[in-house]
């Protein structure tokens, strides 16, 4: 069995046990989504190299005062994300993705920042180039995606996994927007998760580069296979957040998991990033749960 099977049956295995577990415990859940509202605007700004501290973030979304001076785009840029974080939570159940909604959720993320292409695709001579790619021509941006959302929709017999990394990484292939691509194609793995009924992922700021080593493989091979491991893995994590929640158990770091464990804190960190064990990422570190 490869790698990726065993990713695909751990998953189906831990959607099965959240799902058995989920009953009668809606505020809880309520509450974990939305404590994780400024983890994922914090790690998906700083993808994007935003300056802001996970910290920073909470305070802006409670609308606490800041130790220090941040500009008015960065203020923005987490409010606008926090908004369309918590929009897609409400709507993904109500309705299937589609370029309308598309925009509507560039919209909100790009209002007060550049409302002169908020809400709209790229046109004329809006060409833009990521590291060493550039992205479609801005003629051909409504055409490609279009092709992209109707390749996901007609790809129902793949595993969610393979439908999500494709889609995600087409969609950051063909940069449809001026600005806020990166933060739209995350919000959008969401929004599929969630309609497909599993659970919503946070893919981590510390993971850039092997986020960055996805698209490159993307662009060279045609190859989906690292987006594929990173969103596996972030799905399981989220998933072993939210039944270690479920059943009760006491929450720890993993680094004091390992002054009791048979083995070092290194390699419970390697088995976490791997989800060989039932760790999971919360509020910047490895955390596991323990029997009470």
């Amino acid at each position: 069995m490869s790698k990726q099977s065993e990713v695909y049956e751990r998953i189906a295995s831990l959607q099965e046990q959240y799902l058995s577990l989920r009953g009668g415990k809606k505020a809880l859940l309520d509450m974990i989504d939305e404590a994780e509202v400024s983890e994922h605007v914090y790690n998906s700004n700083a993808i994007e190299n935003s300056t802001l501290t996970l910290e920073e973030t909470d305070k802006i979304l409670l609308q606490v005062d800041l130790d220090r001076f941040i500009s008015e785009r960065e203020m923005f840029e987490a409010r606008n994300l926090a908004r369309v974080v918590k929009y897609i939570s409400e709507t993904a159940l109500r309705e299937d993705l589609s370029l309308d909604l598309v925009l509507l959720l560039h919209k909100m993320l790009i209002s007060n920042i550049r409302d002169e292409i908020a809400g709209r695709f790229r046109e004329g001579n809006e060409w833009v180039k990521v590291g060493s790619h550039i992205a479609a021509d801005p003629q051909h941006v409504l055409g490609l995606l279009s092709e992209a959302l109707n390749a996901y929709f007609a790809s129902g017999q793949e595993h969610m996994v393979t439908r999500i990394a494709k889609f995600h990484l087409s969609f950051e292939h063909i940069h449809p927007f001026v600005d806020g691509n990166g933060r739209i194609g995350r919000v959008l793995n969401n929004f599929l998760l969630i309609r497909d009924r599993h659970v919503p992922i946070n893919i981590k700021f510390l993971d850039r580069a092997r986020y960055y080593d996805a698209f490159q493989e993307f662009d060279a091979k045609g190859s989906t296979k690292i987006m594929e491991e990173i969103i596996g893995n972030a799905l399981c994590s989220s998933y072993h957040k939210r039944i270690t929640y479920l059943q009760g158990q006491r929450i720890i770091p993993l680094k004091d998991y390992a002054k009791t464990a048979s083995t070092s804190h290194a390699n419970l960190i390697n088995k976490a990033k791997r989800q060989t064990i039932p760790a999971f990422w919360e509020k910047g570190m490895w955390k596991i749960g323990v029997e009470v």
